[in-house]
């Protein structure tokens, strides 16, 4: 067999429907803002290969971090020991995040950051014998992974519905948006009153998998001031809009009330090592500090704080603070502005939004706006052929691109999603056109 008949054979591959599933490209090796296909082909990494890689592909100075540590210490358990790396790691974040937070927890990705940040918040209320605070709220829509409790805090979809049953109750309010953000304090306000409510958890401005929804951060600054005066502790789930994404270096630097626990990973090495951190305040940690065997944090992983990861990290987030990366970061989003403006007005393009590095162009179709929109996979296709990866979410086509992007490649990228509207314009429809012939 050659190694594409392999991989069909040996590998089962994530989001995938396997029967029918198109034979996955074959990438040899990346550099900077592309990947090289085994066939010769190269493709544009426009999503930075689900939102991870965001110094590019094989930078050579986070490679050159993790050889040196390499040489030195690959692993060891983190009970009971530690190293270099993780602490300085650990420093560092420290001293990038807003002052309040105190204690870094490490784990190996996203889903599990979460996992944590769960676990951490409700063992929190349990050790100060708070026994009736149980229970957890977070927005419609929601995503935050694929274990069983990001599952349980996530929106209830085809994704997770063979889970239903098991899944822990969670209350859910609207997405905080200018239409609706009066029917979502009311209900905030209404479920922080049972006085049961552990925990709050939000993806702060941007929701990913939801279609890049956007949210303005008066009022996730609002919302996160209503559940601190009902005393519920506020998780942010920055797993995506982390290191530099929304135009700082995290997203909570746009507001002024601050959570209590945040989860990081995807762009934290830079897209090298798998990697998580969940980070608390202070005063969540002592209800954890204790004589007491029993109030400890019993969660762990084999890779805990691994020090190859930690050494990647830090060259990641060195580059990140650089000044040529912040330039970078603000070239980008004046560039998605610039675009956004050159095709709002298409009659085919039903919203335009930026975020920071984050463009999302949702498109009109027959269909309504979802993630199984039946266009997707032919503009995913249509991309591919003009050297492009862009995953879209349905009708939603968005770009989070590594920060290493020219304006030339920006250009190849928008040039292809104005020839998608193009090339599908008789999938596409004008909904308000419809709208006027059904009222006629």
């Amino acid at each position: 067999m050659n190694l594409e008949e392999k991989d069909k054979a040996y590998i089962w591959h994530p989001f995938t429907q396997m029967k029918g599933a198109a034979t996955p490209i074959h990438i040899e090796r990346g550099e900077g803002s592309y990947l090289y296909s085994a066939d010769g082909k190269k493709y544009i990494d426009a999503v930075s290969s689900w939102w991870v890689n965001i110094h590019g592909h094989a930078n050579p100075y986070i490679a050159e971090s993790i050889y040196k540590q390499s040489k030195q210490l690959e692993h060891v358990i983190f009970a009971g020991f530690t190293h270099t790396p993780a602490i300085l790691l650990a420093e560092k974040l420290l001293q990038i995040l807003p002052a309040h937070f105190s204690k870094v927890f490490y784990s190996d990705n996203g889903s599990t950051s979460v996992e944590v940040a769960i676990k951490m918040a409700l063992q929190y209320w349990y050790n100060k014998g708070v026994k009736h605070k149980t229970k957890i709220i977070a927005l419609e829509n929601a995503y935050h992974g694929d274990t069983f409790g990001a599952m349980s805090v996530g929106e209830r979809n085809t994704f997770n519905a063979p889970f239903d049953l098991l899944l822990f109750e969670v209350y859910h309010i609207p997405i905080p948006t200018e239409n609706n953000i009066d029917i979502c304090i009311q209900k905030l306000h209404k479920l922080a009153s049972q006085n049961n409510i552990a925990a709050f958890i939000v993806e702060p401005l941007v929701q990913g998998a939801a279609g890049m929804q956007m949210y303005h951060p008066d009022e996730l600054d609002l919302l996160i001031h209503i559940a601190q005066k009902h005393d519920i502790l506020c998780i942010v789930d920055e797993v995506m809009t982390g290191f530099g994404r929304t135009g700082k270096n995290f997203a909570i630097e746009h507001i002024a009330a601050q959570p209590d626990i945040i989860c990081l990973s995807k762009g934290i090495t830079g897209g090298f090592m798998p990697l998580a951190v969940t980070i608390c305040t202070e005063e969540i940690y002592q209800a954890f500090y204790d004589d007491e065997q029993s109030k400890a944090f019993f969660h762990g992983h084999s890779y805990t704080a691994n020090p190859l990861s930690c050494a990647a990290a830090l060259a990641s987030i060195e580059l990140l603070l650089s000044e040529i990366c912040q330039q970078q970061i603000s070239f980008i989003y004046n560039s998605h502005l610039a675009f956004s403006n050159r095709i709002r007005r298409n009659k085919s393009v039903k919203d335009v939004r930026v975020t920071g590095t984050i463009i999302a162009v949702e498109l009109n179709t027959t269909d309504d706006s979802s993630y199984f929109n039946s266009i997707r996979t032919s503009i995913y296709d249509f991309c591919l052929s003009k050297g492009v990866l862009l995953r879209p979410l349905g009708n939603i086509i968005y770009i989070m691109p590594p920060y290493c992007i020219t304006h030339k490649e920006l250009e190849i990228i928008y040039n292809t999603i104005e020839e998608v509207i193009v090339h599908h314009q008789s999938q596409l429809i004008n909904v308000t056109q419809q709208t006027q012939l059904a009222t006629n």
